[in-house]
């Protein structure tokens, strides 16, 4: 299960709580793949893996479904990528992180 935001109660803070860990780079899906925003760099699923993750369901609001993953290659870049959760989801995303371990950290 993914980590409980606690303190953090929306996805933007989500995401300030991974860049603080480490993770400063914005991460999206690109032709199968993930690409760093900033360089244009290319990480392929194989060398992926995912140290945290943050998921909202919704509680008080059912459209207020994401998932927020801090993500790390083998290269060492590590990122944040933001993704709708359920029925919204990227398929695109799912077939790049299906077969992408969680291996999370502690937070510092």
């Amino acid at each position: 299960m993914g980590e409980q935001p606690d303190p953090l109660s929306d996805v933007a803070r989500a995401v300030d709580e991974l860049t603080r860990r480490g993770f400063p780079e914005n991460l999206r899906v690109a032709d199968g793949s993930l690409e760093v925003v900033r360089t244009g760099e290319r990480l392929r699923p194989e060398d992926l893996v995912i140290r945290a993750y943050y998921r909202f369901e919704g509680v008080s609001d059912p459209d207020d479904l994401a998932i927020v993953y801090g993500i790390e290659s083998k290269g060492g870049a590590r990122g944040v990528l933001v993704d709708a959760f359920g029925v919204y989801a990227d398929p695109a995303l799912g077939a790049v992180l299906q077969d992408v371990p969680i291996r999370q950290t502690a937070p510092a």
